[in-house]
């Protein structure tokens, strides 16, 4: 690192939200201008660890051990030349330039770290989506979303402790005691409920005798829209539904919810189902602090208004991008949509820029979105995707194990933007032989 004269003289960086996108970029940022000490790079974020996003279902279900998978960033900030700094961003000056981080504490209430302001010469905002739960009764007190690794953890566990106290209790099952009820399918509770399938049948299989999963254990999922997949092409909704019913998936498309409860869930036609275990998927928005961040525009739902350089509207010293940044698409009345290779190209793209900005340069490259298909994993049943939507002029349909060989690899190109090719090598042979010696699922 530099030293503390000299840093100051560097055009500071400092980037919010440790997702895909801002880690990513904190990353390549670090190895060309930290590294070269053209600019001082700092990465912010309310957690220590960082786990990719599109993985968190499968941490749900308890297919996969975060523990394998989740990256230090003070150990991904040593390795690539930028600076870590733990916090949440609860403020922005933009006259002062700074970002005000909030206070930190530990699981005990003890104060860690005293709330803080970070000063900037360019800030990037990065924060990403909360789930939306549009105001409906009892969806925030008796539902769980899956938008960070705490939330996907504290849905296993539950799971995990529903069917242990389903297996030692006297009387039987009673309805609702193991309903998975999934609200919105899209992708995110389209995969769940695949992932879910799978590994309450392989729990159950570990010693679980008094639990028929066939019987006992239910998977239902409620779309309000009148197809699963609402967002992609009819042809992937209508193979991916077609596999989930084969699974035993019970599939209430154009069904609104209405009400959660401890007991289950209401819609608008009059239909309970009862579940104490409820997931919402449905829809997004961007944190609330964004809609008081000193006079940035947003829009209703809290995302950043920005130019297609990422510029936010009001300062272009303030750029945002991903699902926090409402970013319009050349020639449509449509905002870029909020999924991950959006924010994948944008962070490509804010590399570029960033080097024009230490350099002084005020002509900036422009973001336009390339859509290059989406891929839906139900898990080790099937993989279904449209590739090339925007090059080929339609979308091509792919399945089975072509599909499921893609959907792999876009978690591997994520990782090899983080540690590069060899690492990304080393750590797949790692994993296939331990896999061959542990659970298929998390028992814990």
């Amino acid at each position: 690192m530099l030293g503390r004269d000299k840093q100051k003289k560097l055009h500071k960086i400092v980037i919010v939200g440790g997702g895909a996108g801002g880690l990513e970029l904190a990353t390549r940022l670090g190895d060309t201008l930290g590294k070269k000490q053209k600019a001082e790079i700092t990465l912010i974020d309310r957690t220590r660890t960082h786990v990719w996003k599109p993985l968190l279902h499968e941490i749900a279900a308890g297919s996969m051990n975060p523990d394998k998978h989740e990256l230090e960033y003070l150990a991904q900030a040593h390795w690539h030349h930028f600076f870590f700094r733990l916090g949440e961003m609860i403020g922005l000056s933009r006259e002062k330039k700074e970002v005000y981080i909030g206070p930190n504490f530990d699981e005990n209430g003890v104060q860690v770290i005293p709330p803080r302001a970070i000063p900037y010469d360019t800030l990037i905002i990065a924060v990403g989506s909360t789930t939306n739960d549009f105001g409906i009764k009892g969806a925030r007190d008796h539902s769980i979303a899956l938008d960070t690794q705490e939330q996907a953890e504290r849905f296993h566990r539950r799971l995990h402790n529903a069917l242990l106290r389903a297996q030692t209790q006297t009387e039987p099952v009673r309805a609702g005691q193991l309903e998975v009820v999934i609200v919105g399918a899209g992708a995110t509770g389209v995969e769940l409920s695949a992932e879910l399938h799978n590994t309450t049948r392989e729990l159950a299989a570990y010693g679980l005798d008094k639990i028929d999963p066939d019987k006992d254990i239910s998977i239902s999922l409620i779309e309000a829209s009148e197809r699963v997949l609402p967002a992609l092409p009819a042809n992937l909704s209508k193979a991916v539904d077609l596999e989930l019913r084969k699974l035993r998936v019970h599939v209430y498309a154009g069904e609104r919810v209405t009400e959660v409860s401890s007991k289950g869930v209401y819609t608008h036609s009059g239909r309970f189902i009862p579940s104490e275990l409820v997931v919402w998927a449905a829809g997004i928005k961007a944190p609330d602090f964004l809609k008081n961040a000193d006079g940035l525009q947003t829009n209703s739902i809290n995302q950043l208004l920005v130019k297609p350089t990422l510029q936010t509207t009001e300062d272009d010293d303030v750029f945002a991008f991903g699902d926090c940044a409402a970013c319009p698409m050349p020639g449509s009345e449509q905002n870029v949509p909020p999924r991950a290779q959006s924010a994948h190209q944008q962070a490509s793209m804010l590399v570029k820029t960033m080097k024009l900005r230490v350099k002084g340069k005020k002509r900036l490259p422009e973001y336009v979105y390339r859509d290059y298909g989406s891929l839906v994993n139900l898990g080790r049943y099937s993989t279904v995707g449209s590739l090339m939507g925007s090059l080929s002029g339609g979308a091509l349909f792919i399945e089975g194990l072509l599909a499921r060989m893609m959907y792999q690899s876009l978690y591997q190109m994520h990782l090899m933007a983080l540690h590069g090719f060899f690492t990304v090598f080393m750590q797949m042979i790692a994993r296939a032989l331990t896999r061959r010696f542990e659970p298929r699922v998390k028992l814990h």
